[in-house]
């Protein structure tokens, strides 16, 4: 981050003008608020306030234009007994929202105001933002998911969501397109061990090395059962642009579809998108 030197004057400046929007308002079309913030504050685990007796309420930090001094102030927030919480935390003088936001929760975790999470006993979790990941990822309808699906459904392409591609195989992929024979897979970071933003747990090392090199190994295999089997894999990252992914399984579905020759119906009873 910039040196506290050239903050200091950058925020003399401001007192002459306005600070630029985008260092406290969100645009359109940003990521989800719930995301802004964890990105901000380092993890959902992150933004706990200890209510005590074991409860924890989760924060947000809101960011404040005074016009009058032309400055920027951060604020906690969070919820206790159904009534809204609220202390201030500092001012921030960064270019944009992203920082000012990450600079805020910075501040509020030096003053004390928030803390981790504490782990409930028996979790396997080697930290509480990771519990929450875990927690939070889903089998299917998965953000990047259903994004992948907005894109291909407005392209005129029609699927089946999780269904298994070969029916007699128990192995289900995100989106099936059964005329074409290709399926895709949206692989989390996490859980698949991608290669850009996986990182090794240090708690239950052991553990968790097994467990995502076995998810991993179930991979590989169900790519050869289905290769096996004739149909296309397609495997795209959840970090992956949706607009890239598309393109690619449209170009593969439409490609395969003018080869292929007809074949039966799927089973009926499945769902079609």
């Amino acid at each position: 981050m910039t040196s506290p030197t050239s903050r200091a004057g950058r925020a003399g400046r401001w007192k002459e003008s306005l600070p630029p929007e985008r260092a406290y308002k969100r645009r359109t079309g940003a990521i989800a608020p719930a995301l802004e913030q964890d990105r901000a504050a380092g993890g959902r685990g992150r933004r706990s306030v200890d209510l005590g007796d074991g409860r924890y309420a989760r924060a947000s930090i809101a960011l404040k234009l005074y016009r009058r001094t032309r400055r920027i102030r951060a604020y906690l927030r969070w919820s206790c007994d159904g009534a809204t919480r609220e202390r201030y935390v500092c001012e921030v003088d960064y270019p944009t929202r992203g920082e000012n936001l990450a600079e805020a929760w910075s501040q509020a975790r030096r003053m004390g105001l928030v803390t981790d999470q504490s782990l409930p006993e028996g979790s396997t979790a080697s930290s509480s933002g990771v519990r929450a990941v875990m927690r939070a990822n889903r089998g299917k309808d998965t953000r990047p998911e259903l994004a992948l699906r907005r894109l291909l459904y407005a392209s005129g392409l029609r699927y089946r969501v999780d269904a298994r591609p070969v029916p007699e195989v128990r192995r289900r992929a995100d989106l099936v397109f059964p005329g074409a024979r290709v399926a895709v897979f949206v692989d989390g970071c996490f859980w698949h061990g991608c290669p850009e933003h996986y990182r090794p747990a240090t708690r239950n090392a052991e553990f968790w090395r097994e467990k995502i090199e076995g998810n991993k190994g179930r991979d590989s295999e169900t790519n050869e059962i289905l290769r096996s089997a004739g149909w296309s894999v397609i495997r795209v990252w959840e970090h992956e642009a949706p607009e890239a992914a598309a393109e690619l399984v449209s170009e593969e579905v439409r490609t395969r579809r003018t080869t292929m020759r007809p074949r039966a119906p799927y089973p009926r009873g499945t769902i079609i998108e």
